[in-house]
């Protein structure tokens, strides 16, 4: 079973915001002209980067005088898309202080600082009043949390009547072991894939109602083969990428999650559920 201080250990990398300013150099940019699309390549920290996100949010009817709720916002990558193409106010929260930290800065470096706050804290237990918001999302979060039900009811409890709640998270398709490390954990002792059933059972639970489920393995599938082709036509990867927050081992990462996708262990899935 995962435990907190693992999970954050495991996303930490010690000098995060120097190690995505440098990448913003190598582009010819500064922190005062980079842009919320610039840091896509780094900021979109799940299956399908960009693409993905506009997928998934347009579906969640964010609209200006929304305010939301980004679950594990990790840098807030999809919390800065979601102010800049929506114009919503978003509050995120992430366990690892790193990630808050750096994206607080990333945030200023954007001017979105006003239009979204960042908050290190855990989504089972989040500092925020009951009905604060008009809608929430996560992007592969609920992969590192095994209490399903008390994360959808923490969720349920902060959300209005009629709110939406999107999950875009890697699940379980099939029998097999995952291999090790992937993005989300470097052993089975951090991980804590479900199946789209265990998320629907939760979210009933909690008081929502499924209304779409979508399973994205082919586009995962097509998504990793145009990133491998980008990535060998560059003769390697783009000075922001998601090597920036895995290290080193980013390669074995990756393709762990990868053979696991492509041997049908595994899948991104994306459920959107109301709140009663």
């Amino acid at each position: 079973m995962p435990n907190q201080p693992d999970i954050s250990t495991h996303y930490t990398h010690g000098d995060l915001t120097a190690a995505i300013r440098g990448g913003v150099e190598k582009l010819g940019k500064t922190i005062d002209t980079v842009t919320v699309d610039d840091l896509a390549p780094v900021d979109e920290f799940h299956i399908g980067g960009r693409q993905a996100s506009e997928h998934f949010l347009d579906q969640l009817n964010l609209t200006p005088e929304k305010h939301i709720l980004d679950v594990g916002c990790g840098l807030g990558g999809p919390a800065r898309f979601a102010a800049s193409r929506y114009r919503c106010r978003v509050d995120g929260i992430d366990l690892t202080p790193e990630y808050v930290e750096t994206g607080q800065a990333i945030c200023k470096w954007v001017g979105l600082a006003d239009r979204i706050s960042l908050h290190q804290g855990s989504a089972l237990s989040m500092p925020f009043a009951d009905g604060a918001f008009d809608g929430a999302y996560m992007l592969h979060v609920g992969m590192n949390i095994e209490d399903k039900a008390t994360l959808c009811k923490e969720v349920g409890r902060v959300l209005r009547p009629g709110a939406l709640f999107g999950i875009y998270d890697v699940m379980k398709s099939g029998d097999g072991e995952i291999k090790f490390p992937v993005p989300w954990a470097t052993t089975a002792a951090s991980s804590a894939v479900a199946s789209p059933a265990q998320y629907r059972d939760a979210l009933r639970e909690a008081g929502f109602t499924v209304i779409a489920e979508l399973n994205r393995r082919d586009f995962a599938a097509t998504f990793f083969e145009q990133l491998r082709a980008k990535t060998m036509a560059a003769g390697g990867p783009p000075p922001l990428g998601l090597h920036v927050l895995m290290g080193r081992n980013a390669p074995d990462k990756i393709q762990n999650m990868i053979q696991s996708i492509a041997n049908g262990l595994i899948a991104p899935v994306e459920l959107i559920a109301r709140k009663a």
